[in-house]
């Protein structure tokens, strides 16, 4: 949906309005995050957002689920962990979201009116690993909206941010052009893994 939104007719009709309203509050909600973001971490408010650009690429994807018969034989998305810089998710009342903690899945309950926000590899945190299992009761729906330069076709070099090192807190990874990032990042994706472990220095 950015930094390209679009052409309107290439989203379903009965969709349409919903999507791109959606998108447009998202991104004002993504932009916040990533301003609290750099508050949290003691840098300017504008850091991530506009001097690092994390919100100059947004894809959405509306996920549905349908009752499973034999909900123990299928996944509706297997492990993964999100590469971008943050990741919302918008999921109904079902649930299914699970997260790795401390070696075990646990499930994530929905809240209502609620977002889960995500923080991707792409900001040097180890995304958490996470899974949507499905049910045989009821369809399950959920939108997710990811930033991530990859959606642009800027080519940037990414690395530890500066202002956050020291000699107590030395850089774990190297820096590497976006493209490159996401390439091979999608790639390990479909086997469930990060990328990040090639990237230590």
């Amino acid at each position: 949906m950015a930094p390209e939104p679009l052409e309107p007719e290439q989203i379903p009709a009965c969709i349409r309005e919903n999507v791109q309203d959606f998108s447009e509050e998202i991104s004002k909600v993504g932009g916040l995050m990533l301003e609290l973001l750099s508050e949290a971490l003691g840098l300017a408010v504008n850091h991530l957002k506009e001097e690092m650009g994390c919100a100059e690429g947004m894809g959405l994807a509306c996920n549905y689920y349908p009752h499973c018969p034999q909900p123990k034989l299928a996944l509706g998305i297997t492990h993964h962990t999100d590469i971008g810089f943050i990741t919302i998710l918008s999921q109904d009342h079902v649930g299914g979201l699970q997260v790795v903690h401390r070696g075990h899945w646990v499930n994530v309950p929905p809240v209502l009116e609620a977002l889960v926000v995500n923080i991707g590899d792409m900001l040097q945190f180890k995304s958490v690993e996470h899974r949507v299992i499905v049910n045989n009761l009821e369809p399950r729906v959920s939108t997710i909206c990811s930033f991530g330069n990859g959606f642009t076709l800027k080519s940037r070099m990414y690395g530890p941010i500066k202002e956050l090192l020291s000699e107590e807190n030395p850089p774990i990874y190297r820096e590497i052009f976006i493209e490159e990032f996401f390439f091979k990042s999608y790639k390990k994706g479909f086997d469930g893994n990060s990328y990040l472990p090639q990237l230590k220095l």
